[in-house]
């Protein structure tokens, strides 16, 4: 194997992969041609150039994004990415892919999506913090706790959200808490919400494979992606019986037929800075590891992932959707021809945003929830969710993402009709 760092790229456009899926599910939909081209199409896009000054005194220019794509629902939510290939596309089509998630599993939020283009692994403490800090003021205009609320995402994390809700609270002359979710607990963040994202994959998971029969003792479960999402799905299903036999991170994956301590690995990680090396496993590589047989595959890497020249090749039981996107239209239709189950981004990862939600409201109530309560109420919404777009499914004879964006288009649309167009 090639001791190269892997860059995990995408494999299509990811606007176009959005419009693709919406024009699908609408085809459904009785939507006159006017509304369904203001659901495809972001509300409002902000694009900003800015200097952040580096260690040694240098000037550096940034490029950062912001896009609200729809305010029917609520408030816009959705996080902020920094990642050396963010683009103004990635954002739109994540920012749809927004208000589908919280569409489809009934928060009353519209969807948005910010990023920088920025290799955050390079910089310093100080320099992100500078760069964050300055971000956040120029897109200041675009966030409040009422309009707007950011999250961690790629390349981001709670320290980032710190940052962002200062920055903020200090242009507000007050603090402001509810601005952002994802935040530390010591400043009101919320109990369970690192962990969201990869429990709610673990819970769909464990309905998928109760539909199809399958028992997660012994299952064999391959991640692509050993992040916060990743690398809380595979702990949480190692919990449940299931044997991780393969992870990855940006520099490549590991993999091992006996299966291995997905928190051991996580260790490793902290300290090698990478999930290679670890003790007992071969080196694969992002490609190869997608390939490799098993019985869950969990992409939770980047989106266009899996496209139509490699799914073939794919050998498992299920594919839970950790990432946003990391599947291509073109792709998804060749797991409908051999019969494999995909249950998409805007549920299986939705847990997430459940719980950004649980957040934002205890931020505006200054009432704080146990974590057992927040991840009973999580677990509640997700499998109610989970079957209802289950049931669509079958009753629109589709797969399940265009069931879930059937439900999830659907919901907007109404929500718009009763609103009417202004004026």
């Amino acid at each position: 194997m090639s001791a190269q760092a892997v860059v995990i790229t995408p494999r299509e456009d990811p606007w176009e992969m959005a419009l693709r899926q919406f024009n699908e599910a609408a085809d459904y939909l009785p939507l006159k041609r006017g509304i369904r081209e203001y659901l495809a199409y972001p509300k409002r896009e902000m694009t900003v150039n800015f200097p952040v000054k580096m260690d040694d005194g240098s000037v550096r220019l940034f490029t950062g994004h912001r896009v609200h794509h729809s305010t029917v629902l609520g408030p816009t939510k959705g996080g902020i990415r920094y990642h050396p290939d963010v683009t103004l596309n990635e954002v739109r089509a994540l920012a749809m892919w927004m208000t589908w998630k919280c569409a489809v599993v009934g928060l009353p939020y519209g969807g948005a999506k910010g990023g920088v283009v920025v290799d955050p692994k390079i910089l310093s403490q100080d320099e992100l913090e500078h760069l964050t800090r300055r971000y956040a003021t120029e897109i200041s205009i675009m966030m409040s706790p009422e309009g707007d609320i950011p999250a961690p995402d790629v390349g981001t994390n709670p320290q980032v959200m710190a940052w962002i809700m200062d920055t903020y609270s200090m242009h507000r002359g007050h603090s402001t808490p509810s601005v952002v979710t994802g935040k530390p607990i010591e400043i009101g963040g919320s109990f369970g919400r690192v962990e969201a994202t990869g429990r709610g994959v673990m819970l769909s998971v464990r309905e998928t494979a109760k539909l199809i029969n399958l028992p997660l003792e012994g299952a064999t479960v391959v991640v692509q992606g050993f992040g916060n999402v990743g690398a809380v799905a595979a702990t949480l299903l190692h919990g449940l019986g299931c044997k991780v036999i393969a992870v990855s991170d940006s520099r490549g994956g590991i993999h091992s037929p006996k299966g291995f301590d997905p928190g051991a690995v996580l260790r490793h990680k902290e300290a090698a800075r990478s999930v290679i090396g670890f003790p007992g496993t071969d080196r694969v590589s992002n490609e190869e590891l997608l390939e490799i047989p098993c019985d869950i595959l969990i992409p939770s890497a980047l989106e266009g992932q899996v496209d139509a020249e490699n799914a073939p090749r794919i050998k498992t039981r299920m594919i839970v959707e950790g990432a946003n996107g990391p599947i291509t239209p073109d792709g998804d239709a060749v797991f409908v021809e051999r019969k494999i189950p995909v249950i998409p981004d805007i549920l299986a990862n939705a847990g997430g945003v459940i719980v950004s939600y649980f957040e934002w409201v205890q931020g505006l109530q200054q009432f704080f929830w146990v974590e057992e309560e927040v991840n009973q109420n999580l677990e509640r919404i997700l499998v109610r969710e989970f079957h209802r777009v289950w049931q669509s499914a079958q009753e629109y004879k589709v797969r399940l993402r265009v069931g879930a964006l059937i439900r999830a288009i659907n919901r907007v649309a109404n929500a718009l009709y009763i609103r009417g167009i202004y004026p």
